[in-house]
């Protein structure tokens, strides 16, 4: 099998995200108007199939990587871990005190935020190895990008499913979206005052 580089796996989980929002908006939802059980099972796990290629992508990019590669990737998903299990943590305890009202949909979230964390993650971990992981030419797809992509499918979702939502979900949705944009500006004008003169006025 051929060695999965940094620009194929960023297409190829971007097209996966990609189709994991359309099945939510497309076939999910139908999941609440079925009534057969099996076919009721397989509508509402069909958003895991596009998650699962993406768990594949990262292992295969992880396997195929060197050493000081490895490395990053594993701190930066070890710091991902961390954070998701304190945000549930914190969560569960809110929860078990009646203090938020969370239900358990409120999983789906989880490895989408894992996968966030782990990209910022490997960008600070990156750089602390003197690596560039924002190269067009070298890694595909910058991270100020990623962040501005992803805040783009959150709104096409709000857009969609904005009516059936409770005022939880459309604050979360509201505020990872702006969180999104924030990010991805700031490391936008980051990135863009990093580049040398000559390189910057030119792009």
């Amino acid at each position: 099998m051929p060695r999965l580089s940094d620009k194929q796996y960023q297409r190829q989980s971007m097209l996966a995200m990609t189709a994991y929002v359309a099945v939510m908006l497309g076939v999910w939802p139908l999941v609440r108007t079925v009534t057969g059980l099996p076919l009721k099972v397989v509508l509402a796990l069909a958003p895991v199939l596009p998650m699962l290629y993406v768990i594949g992508l990262m292992a295969r990019l992880v396997r195929d990587s060197d050493e000081l590669e490895q490395r990053t990737h594993l701190l930066s998903l070890g710091v991902a871990t961390a954070v998701v299990g304190v945000l549930s943590l914190v969560g569960g305890f809110l929860a078990a005190g009646k203090v938020l009202p969370i239900e358990g949909d409120i999983l789906i979230w989880v490895f989408p935020v894992l996968m966030f964390s782990y990209s910022i993650a490997r960008g600070w971990v990156g750089r602390r190895y003197g690596m560039s992981l924002s190269c067009e030419d070298e890694k595909g797809m910058p991270i100020y990008q990623r962040c501005l992509w992803v805040a783009l499918l959150l709104v096409v979702v709000a857009a969609l499913r904005w009516s059936s939502l409770d005022d939880i979900r459309r604050g979360f949705l509201c505020g990872a979206t702006g969180a999104l944009v924030i990010a991805g500006m700031g490391l936008g004008v980051a990135r863009r005052l990093a580049r040398p003169d000559g390189e910057g006025r030119n792009s």
